[in-house]
């Protein structure tokens, strides 16, 4: 199993981080992407990854929370990152029109200029989407035949979102969201009508916690080793045996990173 989305800097891993990682591999994981949200981030998950060759790669870039804190030529300086084997992705990039933690129109420059250089390093792009769909499909469009590659990660938007993601050859990034019985009942729905060659499944750890796990954990913190639950669920869903699900993503995966 790959996990397409783990945030292995977080501070809630800072006690025990080679130990979630154990447990990660013990659970049947063999590759995990650690996603970077800002130009530190993207420094620090890039020597993180080396820790285990193989098993965690990582991406550089800059979340749309964080656009206000880079300008468009700063991010000249992710090229050295990009250049480094294990690191495989442009991003975490979009536009976050829900929490507006930066100006939108930062946002939109910030998105654009990595996918510029994505293209230009012909390097796929993790990409982040929340209440900004029309946007998100305005800017993009025009690059996506100069990518390699993309996924939106931690989808959880509507059909019609789902239906232009798909048309522009995006991967999806499924999350522990559609083990939730209240808020995921539409993702439950979408979820099936994902392409077994463009769907991805992925923790976004330690958030987003499957809320059908048992026993429930002591701890509300998510970790990669409850991939597995979220693999079951929605092979249960898509009416799919979960073995034959594992080596079609993880293909998805390898295919979609260069691996």
């Amino acid at each position: 199993m790959f996990d397409i989305a783990l945030n292995l800097t977080s501070s809630q891993f800072d006690k025990d981080r080679t130990e979630v990682v154990e447990r990660a591999q013990q659970s049947g994981i063999n590759g995990m992407l650690l996603l970077a949200s800002d130009m530190q981030e993207s420094q620090a998950v890039s020597e993180l990854a080396l820790q285990w060759p193989n098993l965690c790669y990582a991406t550089a870039g800059v979340h749309p929370h964080d656009a206000k804190s880079v300008s468009v030529e700063q991010l000249v300086e992710l090229k050295s990152l990009l250049a480094q084997s294990q690191v495989v992705a442009v991003g975490e990039c979009g536009l976050d029109f829900n929490r507006d933690f930066s100006p939108r129109p930062q946002q939109e420059a910030i998105f654009e200029a990595q996918l510029a250089l994505a293209a230009e390093l012909h390097m796929p792009v993790v990409m982040h989407e929340r209440d900004a769909h029309q946007r998100f499909i305005d800017i993009l469009a025009p690059w996506r035949d100069k990518l390699p590659g993309a996924v939106l990660h931690c989808f959880t938007s509507d059909k019609a979102a789902l239906k232009a993601c798909l048309d522009l050859d995006i991967y999806i990034g499924i999350t522990g969201w559609v083990c939730d019985e209240r808020r995921g009942q539409d993702l439950q729905q979408r979820v099936t009508e994902i392409p077994d060659n463009r769907l991805l499944l992925e923790t976004d750890a330690p958030y987003l916690l499957p809320r059908d796990l048992k026993p429930k954990p002591k701890s509300r913190r998510n970790e990669p080793c409850y991939l597995g639950h979220i693999y079951q669920r929605v092979a249960d869903l898509r009416q799919q045996d979960v073995f034959e699900l594992q080596q079609q993503v993880q293909q998805n995966a390898k295919q979609l990173f260069q691996l």
